[in-house]
C-alpha cells in the first residue's frame, strides 16, 4: 500500500537555490459535502506529482497534480454521479520582508500542507454542478419520473392558478 503524505518538510530537503525535485505521493483527500450531498473522492488516497525548486533567496516554486474522481449523487436525477477532474496547480512561497511578498498560505514555517493543497485545489476544479452525464435531463418536476428513463414523459400543462384572474377580464370591442 502507498504511503500518505501529508505535509512536507521543505527546510529537509536542503535544496538550494535554483535547484528543483520531483516528488511522486499519494495525499487523502477528505470526502466533500457539495449542494448539502456527500461526495466520496475516489481513490481516497490519491497519487499526486509534486515539483518543487528553490528560488532565488528564501523562496518556493511549487507545481501539484493529480486526478481524482467524485462518487456521490446526480444534482439533477439523484442516481450515482462518478465526474473525473484534473488538477493542475501552481503556488509561490517568497518571503522577501518587504510588503510584496508573494506568500502561499500551505507553506507555514517551512512546511508544505499537502492535504490542504489538494482539497481546496479538487475543490476550486468542481463543476457548479455534478451531474451522472453532461445531457442528464433530471427529475420531472411535476411526479419525479427520472426524465432519463422517460424522455417521452410529458403532463398536460394546467394554467398556474396564479394567473386565474386574468381569464376573467373582459375587453371592450
Amino acid at each position: 500500500m502507498a504511503q500518505r503524505t501529508d505535509s512536507l518538510d521543505l527546510g529537509r530537503l536542503g535544496l538550494t537555490s535554483g535547484e528543483a525535485r520531483r516528488f511522486d505521493l499519494h495525499i487523502a483527500v477528505e470526502p466533500f459535502s457539495y449542494g448539502g450531498q456527500r461526495y466520496e473522492v475516489d481513490p481516497s488516497l490519491l497519487p499526486a506529482t509534486l515539483d518543487l525548486s528553490r528560488t532565488v533567496g528564501s523562496g518556493w516554486a511549487l507545481r501539484l497534480r493529480f486526478a481524482a474522481q467524485l462518487r456521490g449523487p446526480c444534482m439533477r436525477c439523484l442516481e450515482e454521479a462518478t465526474p473525473g477532474f484534473k488538477v493542475d496547480v501552481r503556488e509561490v512561497d517568497q518571503q522577501s520582508g518587504g510588503d510584496d511578498q508573494l506568500s502561499s498560505p500551505y507553506v507555514d514555517d517551512g512546511e508544505l500542507n499537502l492535504k490542504s493543497w489538494a482539497r481546496d485545489a479538487l475543490a476550486l476544479a468542481l463543476s457548479a454542478q455534478i451531474t451522472c452525464r453532461p445531457d442528464c435531463r433530471g427529475l420531472c418536476g411535476r411526479c419525479g419520473v427520472n426524465l432519463n428513463e422517460h424522455p417521452d414523459h410529458a403532463h398536460e400543462s394546467e394554467p398556474d392558478p396564479r394567473w386565474a384572474k386574468l381569464a376573467e377580464l373582459k375587453f371592450d370591442e
